[in-house]
């Protein structure tokens, strides 16, 4: 899942509404972020087998410290308490840290059954909705879409930036997600290393586009 995680950011706005943004698409794909550094370092593995399912061609071979649930509940409590000792707010802090946790949950529904619940041993679940392509498309745009909506009837735009650098955002996502929809496979594993860290910029997207907007009252 890939917008799927950004439409969670957009739409904890409404319940963070002192969090920037940045900061909630950051908690959303922190496990995403964590993962290509991870596999740099040596610590993670994934196969590059096209066909393996209808969506991706990745095989996540071994990923235990950015995506099993126990590592994944260490990672929630880590942001949000670092969140909270920054900002003192708690509500922003236990969105952060519910954020972190979504991604796994989000992830259950498409992926083989390959997330562990322990980074040890233990069971693998997944319910593998990326064995159907319009069942993955019709999951992930209509969170997204919900996300983006729930975002816009919360801020309003302060500028033209605020206006415009949201749609800008948004096109950028799909366009993002429609090459990894239907583009071909990565070249190497090396390119998924350095590639994913390019994820960072959306989060400073993020955190441009909400600079120039402010909460407005719900419509």
């Amino acid at each position: 899942m890939f917008i799927g995680h950004f439409a969670a950011g957009f739409a904890t706005k409404r319940l963070a509404p002192d969090a920037s943004l940045g900061m909630l698409f950051a908690a959303a794909q922190f496990l995403d972020l964590l993962w290509p550094t991870f596999l740099l370092l040596g610590l993670e593995r994934v196969s590059i087998v096209p066909g393996a399912t209808a969506v991706t061609p990745l095989v996540f071979d071994y990923y235990p410290y950015s995506h099993s649930l126990l590592a994944v509940i260490g990672w929630a409590v880590a942001l949000g308490s670092a969140y909270w000792l920054i900002h003192k707010q708690r509500r922003g802090a236990i969105v952060i840290a519910a954020l972190v946790v979504s991604h796994w949950l989000l992830d259950v529904l498409v992926h083989r059954p390959d997330l562990p619940l322990l980074p040890w041993t233990g069971p693998k679940i997944g319910l593998n909705g990326w064995s159907s392509l319009p069942l993955t498309l019709a999951l992930e745009l209509s969170f997204f879409a919900l996300g983006v909506w729930v975002y816009s009837r919360s801020t309003e735009p302060l500028d033209g930036i605020g206006r415009w650098g949201l749609m800008i955002l948004v096109v950028l996502l799909l366009a993002i997600y429609t090459g990894n929809l239907f583009g071909g496979p990565p070249p190497s594993v090396t390119a998924i290393e350095w590639g994913g860290q390019l994820q960072w910029l959306l989060v400073l997207g993020g955190y441009w586009v909400d600079k120039h907007r402010r909460v407005g009252n719900p419509h």
